[in-house]
């Protein structure tokens, strides 16, 4: 099977070296994601297009899908192709993919040639679009907005039938602009925040501050782990884990109840700040949008923005709360962002919209400075790929696993509804429920608590997560069913 690759327009106005450049990244980065469903995948590009190529035609939708995740690509096709002889040949092959779709309907044919024909391309349209209305009962042929439109491209001696067009998520290649840190709490916006980044083609690193909670900790790493499986093109990046409970009993005990939202802010682009060479990072980012809470009024934003000379990110700076809602359900972190557990930490009776300066920096001089940089320095850095693997060692303790369930045991499938939807778990002479890792935490309690449950996810990993921490919590009965 073959698809071709068109880029992301941007990269096609750029001077020779750079669209050379972006055009390298891009196939590279497309072919570490594709290796993972053939190994022998061939992809090889030009001035003006990528090529894929894998004789796997079986795993078809899910190379689609992969593709439609990479950044850099503003749209794919599926094709087939064969050698040019004449018109009448490619109207027998534009037959056999598109005969089906024809019948009865209003059609158009859309030939772009490349190379010397004795035709134009209006002609083949002409040709072709006679040969399909009769040979495939269509009911008749219309040029604009026709009810399907045949796409066909004849390059030299070359044809592609173009049987699939799909859009892709469009940006620069990751890898390409320069790395990011992005602070992620798990929420709508952070998460959102942290894939507009990343389809802009921004190596994204993610930074986490625990404000108290191995639960939140672990939501924040599964919800980053997600992203980047998703969106970001294999490509390693690094996951920072902060501690700053400290900091928080700091700004508790010491600060004016109203600057401590802005004042905990200040603390946070510190300490990012401070990280940010350790991941070469160029930039921080974050979620805030105007005035969606106290601590981000323009005014009280420019006061945050002074603890720092870096350069700060906002992505989301005018969209509405809906709006960014929306798009988290169309990436997939909404379903996360809904159940990780919140850790305000700090929250102010009556929070200042309009801080001075002079106010919080004297509220400051109360806090003590060794407590964040020993936040700093006892951050742990761990690349995103290995996070859960953490996870599961961190919180594995003695999960019983079973291969073969022998008893009356209920499977809950754990998964991502993504994954659950592909490809069902059915195991014969056991109830199975769906509850995907990021609802454990608020629907478990609805569960029988008599009942003896196991876990499923696939690999293994989130599954003894998730078992664990419910052994934790003094829960019983509960095993990992891993077949």
């Amino acid at each position: 099977m073959k698809f071709v690759v068109k880029f992301f327009a941007e990269i096609t106005v750029k001077s020779r070296p750079v669209r050379k450049a972006l055009i390298k990244q891009l196939r590279h980065n497309v072919r570490l994601v594709l290796r993972k469903l053939d190994g022998d995948v061939v992809v090889s590009g030009n001035w003006d297009f990528i090529e894929v190529m894998s004789d796997q035609d079986h795993l078809r939708d899910e190379f689609i899908e992969h593709l439609s995740r990479i950044a850099g690509i503003a749209h794919f096709h599926f094709v087939r192709e064969f050698e040019f002889t004449d018109l009448d040949g490619v109207a027998l092959e534009a037959k056999k993919s598109y005969s089906d779709a024809l019948k009865g309907a209003v059609f158009a044919v859309r030939v772009r040639r490349v190379g010397s024909h004795n035709f134009s391309s209006v002609e083949a349209e002409c040709h072709i679009g006679g040969c399909l209305k009769e040979w495939c009962e269509a009911d008749s042929v219309r040029l604009k907005k026709p009810d399907v439109l045949v796409p066909i491209e004849i390059r030299n001696n070359t044809v592609w039938i173009i049987e699939q067009k799909t859009t892709g998520l469009g940006g620069y290649p990751i890898g390409s602009q320069d790395p990011v840190l992005s602070l992620i709490s798990g929420g709508y916006d952070s998460t959102v925040s942290s894939y507009l980044t990343i389809s802009r083609g921004l190596k994204t690193h993610f930074c986490f501050f625990n404000l108290g909670g191995d639960t939140h900790e672990i939501g924040v790493k599964q919800v980053s782990n997600f992203i980047w499986k998703k969106y970001g093109s294999e490509i390693n990046v690094k996951f920072v884990t902060i501690p700053f409970e400290d900091v928080v009993t700091e700004i508790l005990t010491k600060v004016d109840n109203s600057q401590m939202g802005v004042i905990l802010k200040r603390m946070m682009l510190r300490a990012a700040t401070k990280i940010m060479p350790v991941v070469g990072a160029q930039a921080l980012v974050t979620g805030e949008s105007v005035a969606q809470v106290s601590s981000q009024t323009l005014i009280n934003l420019k006061v945050i923005d002074q603890v720092t000379e870096e350069l700060v990110l906002r992505p989301l700076i005018t969209e509405n709360k809906q709006e960014i809602i929306d798009l988290a359900k169309s990436i997939g972190t909404a379903p996360f962002a809904a159940s990780i557990p919140e850790y305000c930490g700090v929250i102010s009776v009556k929070p200042t919209t309009r801080a001075k300066l002079f106010k919080i920096e004297h509220q400051e001089t109360k806090f003590d400075f060794d407590v964040l940089d020993l936040a700093v320095e006892n951050a742990k850095i761990e690349s995103i790929q290995n996070v859960l693997d953490d996870v599961e060692k961190q919180h594995q303790g003695d999960v019983p696993v079973v291969r073969v369930p022998v008893s009356d045991e209920i499977i809950v499938d754990i998964r991502h509804p993504d994954e659950i939807d592909k490809k069902p778990l059915k195991v014969m002479g056991h109830q199975v429920i769906e509850m995907p890792f990021f609802t454990i935490n608020t629907r478990w309690s609805s569960l029988d608590q008599e009942a003896s449950y196991l876990l499923y996810c696939g690999k293994g990993v989130m599954s003894r997560i998730h078992a664990s921490s419910l052994l934790g919590q003094g829960r019983q009965n509960i095993g990992v069913y891993l077949p």
